[in-house]
C-alpha cells in the first residue's frame, strides 16, 4: 500500500531510491536530508512500531507499507511503486550516505553497467563487524568461482534499471534476494560494476548482518539459493 507522497505536481524523478525500513526512526532525517536533487525516496515500511511511516512522509519520501516480513519483499514492494527509468536501493539505517548514490546510479545511467554494486569501504572499525565481514568475503569468493566475475561485495547499495529488474523474476523475499538478483543477472549476461562507497556505524542496533544471529540467518538464505540457482 502506497501512502501520500510529495504533491502530484513536482516533476517525475529522475531515480527513485528503494529503502527498506524496519524501525528506523532515528535514522531517517539524516538519510533522508543526503538525498541528492533529482532523486525521489520510496521508504517501505516492513513492520515499524517506533513511528518511522510518519518521519519519513515528513522528510518528503514516498512511503509503502509492505506487511510480509522480508528484506526482499520490502525491496521488490519498493520496485513495484517506483516510477523511474533507474532504481536504486539502499539501507535506510544510516550507514550509507545517499549523496554518494550518483557515483552508482551514474554507471547505469552512462550505460557503463547494467547492474552497479556499491562496494563497501568501511569509515570506522565499527561500522562492519567481524563476522558480518567473513561472512561476505567467502560470499563473494564463491561467487567469483562460479560466475567468473569480478565481485568483492554484495553489499545493499545498487542500481538497475526497473524494467530490468523485473524482467529477471526475482522470487526470494527474504535476505537471498541481493544473492538471486547477482545470480540471475549473471546468468543474463549483465555487465555488473563495483564502485567503491563509504561504510559507517549505522544509527541504533541493526536487526540482521550487526546481529551474529541475523548474520547466519542471512547465511542459511543465501546458501539455500546457491543450492537452488543452477550453476
Amino acid at each position: 500500500m502506497t501512502e501520500p507522497g510529495p504533491s502530484p505536481l513536482a516533476p517525475p524523478p529522475s531515480v527513485d531510491v528503494v529503502l527498506p525500513c524496519l524501525d528506523e526512526a532515528a535514522a531517517l532525517p539524516g538519510v533522508l536530508r543526503r538525498l541528492p536533487a533529482g532523486y525521489r525516496a520510496i521508504v517501505v515500511d516492513n513492520g515499524s512500531t517506533d513511528g518511522s511511516a510518519a518521519v519519513a512522509r515528513a522528510h518528503g519520501a514516498v512511503v509503502v507499507r509492505e506487511e510480509r516480513r522480508g528484506y526482499g519483499a520490502a525491496v521488490h514492494a519498493g520496485l513495484l511503486a517506483a516510477t523511474a527509468d533507474v532504481v536504486a536501493c539502499c539501507d535506510a539505517d544510516g550507514s550509507f550516505d545517499l549523496a554518494q548514490l550518483p557515483r552508482v546510479v551514474d554507471r547505469v545511467r552512462d550505460g557503463g553497467a547494467d547492474l552497479a554494486l556499491g562496494r563497501r569501504r568501511p569509515d570506522a572499525r565499527r561500522a562492519w563487524p567481524a563476522h558480518a565481514r567473513l561472512a561476505n568475503a567467502v560470499l563473494a569468493a564463491e561467487l567469483r568461482r562460479r560466475t567468473g566475475r569480478r565481485v568483492h561485495d554484495l553489499g545493499p547499495m545498487r542500481a538497475a534499471r526497473r524494467d530490468a529488474l523485473l524482467a529477471l523474476g526475482l522470487v526470494d523475499r527474504r535476505s537471498g534476494y541481493p544473492l538471486e538478483l547477482f545470480l540471475r543477472a549473471a546468468d543474463a549476461g549483465w555487465r555488473i560494476a563495483e564502485v567503491d562507497v563509504g561504510y559507517r556505524p549505522r544509527v541504533g542496533r541493526s536487526k540482521v548482518t550487526g546481529t551474529v544471529r541475523g548474520t547466519v540467518t542471512a547465511v542459511r538464505d543465501m546458501s539455500r539459493l546457491l543450492r537452488e540457482v543452477p550453476a
